[in-house]
């Protein structure tokens, strides 16, 4: 299911494009689905083929709530729990009920041929995209391999009726729900999830567009083209000359992020699904390849490179926690789990090359463990040298 992901600045336009990429779809011949939870444009809903899905974080955590506080109220019958009505939604419930709903568009009957996924702020979509990888990373910690072992037995013996259903079950079971959910999500994997940012031709839109292609980086992500809302030509005067030279210098710069397409701005919001299908050619979907993260064989050991576009050296911190190569850079953090053969390495470097540039990546060094080797393969490894 090709997603199309749709962020900027605020108030640069996102959610219009992203419905006008719905619609222009809807309008080739393909089902499609607009997830956003904005109110779309005018005659959005009313396209044929179009499906307008806005989920709210408090229907969906009710909906969540009614269902699993049944079974735990089932499971421990003396356990009091309050309604749907009553349960308050916690911050970031609104990502979460993006994931949600991309999830049961996901899983459907008839999957989309295209869902377009209008992700809100810069901040907020690079959060909803390293959400998964965080849900999974907490997951891990809560619920270990051997507690999972001992759930499935314990769930072997509920089927055999050898054993009642308790509160532990039904946490484990939300837990498999869970990660059936994270599992049909891709906003991770250029090959199936293509980002556009949306932006204003400006000096700060182009230093925060910069800020999220790192953040973006650091999950393997990276926008496939930059949308720039420009103005319209005519205009005279110094001020007009002024912000005409200004946005030029933008537009350069923009085009240093991504491949550039514009959109000339109007002077009212488009009034039904003709207007906004005129806003746009059709853009490609996902075409790209996630970023190897194979180690790369150098001099004394191996050599991990991960893309970090325009990172500087005094945001990115790295560190290593049991098999995990834990990466920080623009605000956000993940935990990359390393190949076997790192595993059995130490961390003996970490520059950042090229930084500031669209060129920037992270170089980690990884030599040998001699307590991991085995005597005879590190003795081989040193021959090579």
């Amino acid at each position: 299911m090709p997603i199309l992901l749709f962020t900027g600045p605020g108030g640069a336009g996102t959610t219009t494009l992203a419905a006008a990429a719905a619609v222009r779809a809807a309008r080739a011949g393909r089902r499609a689905v607009l997830v956003t939870r904005q109110d779309p444009p005018s005659g959005t809903a009313a396209q044929p083929g179009l499906d307008v899905v806005r989920p709210g974080p408090q229907d969906g955590l009710e909906a969540l709530w009614a269902g699993w506080a049944a079974e735990l109220a089932a499971a421990v019958p003396d356990l009091v729990l309050p309604p749907a009505t009553s349960v308050v939604p916690v911050p970031g419930a609104g990502e979460l009920a993006l994931l949600a709903a991309l999830g049961r568009v996901a899983g459907g009957g008839s999957p989309a041929d295209l869902v377009v996924l209008d992700a809100g702020p810069l901040e907020a979509a690079a959060g909803l995209v390293a959400l998964p990888g965080a849900l999974r990373w907490w997951l891990e910690q809560a619920v270990p391999t051997r507690v999972r072992v001992l759930g499935a037995v314990r769930s072997a013996a509920v089927r055999a009726g050898t054993l009642r259903r308790g509160a532990a079950d039904v946490a484990l079971g939300a837990v498999s729900a869970l990660e059936a959910l994270l599992d049909r999500l891709t906003l991770t994997d250029p090959a199936r999830t293509a980002v556009w940012l949306v932006a204003p031709p400006r000096p700060a839109a182009v230093t925060a567009v910069r800020t999220a292609t790192t953040a973006l980086a650091v999950h393997g992500q990276r926008p496939v083209g930059v949308l720039a809302r420009v103005l319209p030509g005519g205009g005279a005067g110094p001020w007009w000359a002024a912000r005409a030279a200004d946005q030029e210098a933008a537009l350069d710069a923009l085009a240093g992020v991504a491949p550039l397409r514009t959109v000339p701005e109007s002077a009212r919001a488009p009034e039904d699904a003709d207007a906004l299908a005129a806003l746009l050619e059709d853009l490609p979907g996902p075409a790209g390849t996630a970023a190897s993260l194979a180690p790369e064989r150098v001099d004394g050991g191996w050599r991990l490179a991960l893309p970090l576009p325009f990172a500087e050296r005094a945001e990115v911190a790295l560190t290593r926690w049991a098999d995990d190569l834990v990466v920080t850079a623009a605000g956000t953090r993940r935990s990359i789990r390393l190949d076997p053969l790192l595993r059995r390495c130490v961390v003996t470097s970490g520059s950042l090359a090229d930084p500031g540039t669209a060129a920037a990546r992270l170089d980690v060094g990884f030599a040998a463990d001699p307590q991991l080797w085995p005597a005879d393969l590190l003795a081989a490894e040193g021959r090579t040298r």
